[in-house]
């Protein structure tokens, strides 16, 4: 089947395959790999390993995420390979005797890590669907770590400013981050440790990461620094394939990610939410518009907060989440003429019931398979410290879970039992790896880093190229704006809205804070000349195409 064709759109176009992701490096590894007869699968094995050494702020195999998955025939898939919660995790593991959260303890130690997912991710996804050997798909990432690769402004800024962090949370082994003159750009970065940690990955797949050497580089980690990772916990990890979250928008279909990501979710509430509402006649970022789509996160959010967790220990209402009828009801209750406190809007109730860093990437190859993953290692370079000879960071996704009811984590995200805290329970995500087709046929593969933005920004994204004609790169530049229920306020980035709209808004009692970048959204989109990318200024995200 022949992906859909858009209108025509002023941007570069490819017709046998593209990549989009966020380092030049890593998207060049997955081109390759298209060019040598491999699938979008198998491109994204390469450029997931790639990302693990270009990307240390969030790029991975200590962390975890989500893969959407689309054959060229129309076929979905979805695949969590989310961190989990150790065996030894409980409830209270981040408070204090009187019952408060203490400060940190889930964001910079060796308990806020949970049991990593992405090594046996990339294996699961490239047994089910690869083409190429495996061995070829690790070795770019292998000759990246082990020969090096410049750096560019951005990252060396990013170690640069990181540099107290790292040196006081890894004491002993080498610290590749580290030296005694400020990072700059076109510095070489050379990580042996990581060579040789993905050197085995290569040669052994699975069993070169949960067992043998890195295992035990782990485990001793986790000891040293009172962690809760086990030999039994990696033994036990294991990815799983999930039904897909499916939902209409207009004539459009958005395949997307179930829990333990919100996202899914959230994202088709949103798009319903709005849908019966001229966006195109508004305009993009007009005040309408504004109000309308700031009035539906605010709703959607609350509904995270307290039916979204591990569906494997929570039971997720998804049909009652996405019944047409308390969508629409739930949108009836805001006011044109003034803005709905947060203090006044609960989570929704139904009869009979009671990541900032992350990365994205998205691919299509030439017969129309496409890809659309997202990880992360949650808070940028994650808990900050290295596995000592291993080379890898340790992640902080334990911050995910909600430490107490109420209680909002890094990304000011609040939630209750549903996202408590469970040994093995994979915490909650906003990671919105997504495809969307038009008349059944492949039309945009899209998603982001951002934390609680991640959602939002997809959202938007989508809206632009649908609602507001923008084509990809337009799409992804374009200025975002973000609101998620609690703290009550509107956050923008600069310039997001013009003086005009700003002063509507505010008038109607919207509280606006400007922001620094929000979400950095890699795209492709489909139009009658091939594929077209967006890769987001915000970062290093670079298009490659062929």
């Amino acid at each position: 089947m022949q992906p859909f064709l858009a209108d025509a759109q002023n941007a570069p176009s490819y017709q046998r395959g593209m990549v989009v992701c966020a380092y030049p490096d890593a998207a060049q590894a997955g081109l390759a790999v298209l060019k040598k007869g491999g699938n979008a699968v198998d491109a994204a094995v390469a450029v997931q390993f790639a990302l693990a050494v270009t990307l240390p702020q969030a790029g991975n195999i200590g962390g975890g995420g989500f893969m959407v998955y689309r054959s060229a025939e129309g076929k979905t898939n979805t695949l969590d390979f989310r961190e989990k919660a150790p065996a030894a995790a409980s409830a209270n593991m981040y408070l204090d005797t009187k019952g408060n959260v203490i400060p940190n303890k889930s964001l910079y130690t060796h308990q806020a890590a949970g049991v990593p997912g992405s090594v046996d991710g990339m294996v699961q996804a490239h047994q089910k669907y690869g083409k190429l050997k495996w061995s070829d798909l690790v070795q770019p990432a292998i000759d990246l770590a082990r020969k090096g690769f410049k750096i560019t402004e951005r990252l060396a800024n990013d170690l640069n400013r990181n540099q107290a962090d790292f040196s006081r949370l890894n004491t002993a082994g080498i610290n590749y981050f580290t030296k005694d003159t400020p990072w700059k750009a076109g510095d070489i970065l050379i990580q042996q440790d990581l060579a040789r940690t993905l050197t085995l990955i290569r040669d052994k797949g699975r069993a070169g990461f949960y067992a043998g050497a890195v295992a035990l580089q782990l485990i001793t980690e986790m000891k040293a620094g009172n962690g809760m990772i086990s030999q039994a916990d990696l033994n036990n990890y294991h990815s799983v394939w999930r039904k897909a979250i499916t939902g209409n928008y207009k004539q459009y279909r958005v395949i997307t990610m179930p829990p333990p990501s919100s996202g899914g979710i959230a994202l088709v509430q949103l798009l319903r939410s709005v849908e019966p509402y001229p966006l195109n006649r508004w305009g993009h970022n007009q005040d309408s518009t504004v109000q309308l789509i700031t009035e539906a996160e605010r709703r959607v959010y609350a509904d995270r907060s307290k039916y979204l967790g591990d569906p494997d220990y929570f039971k997720v209402p998804v049909d009652s989440l996405l019944q047409p009828n308390y969508i629409t009801g739930r949108m009836q209750t805001f006011n044109w003429n003034t803005a709905t406190p947060s203090s006044s809007i609960q989570p929704g109730s139904f009869a009979g019931y009671e990541s900032d860093q992350t990365t994205h990437y998205s691919i299509v190859d030439a017969q129309g398979n496409a890809v659309s993953i997202t990880t992360t290692l949650n808070g940028s370079f994650g808990a900050k410290i290295f596995v000592k000879g291993a080379g890898f960071l340790l992640n902080n996704e334990m911050d995910d879970f909600s430490a107490k009811p109420g209680v909002p984590n890094m990304y000011g995200l609040v939630g209750g039992k549903a996202n408590s805290i469970q040994p093995g329970k994979r915490m909650l995500s906003s990671m919105t790896p997504t495809i969307v087709e038009k008349d059944g046929k492949l039309f945009m593969v899209v998603g982001t880093p951002g934390g609680s933005t991640i959602i939002t920004s997809v959202f938007q994204t989508i809206l632009n190229v649908i609602e507001f004609n923008q084509d990809a790169q337009q799409a992804v530049t374009s200025k975002r704006f973000h609101h998620q229920w609690l703290p009550d306020e509107v956050d923008i980035e600069n310039d997001a809205f013009s003086p005009e709209v700003l002063s509507q808004l505010q008038q109607k009692g919207y509280k606006i804070v400007t922001k620094g970048n929000i979400g950095r959204v890699d795209a492709i989109v489909v139009t009658p000349q091939g594929y077209t990318g967006g890769a987001d200024p915000r970062g290093d995200d670079t298009k490659a195409g062929w």
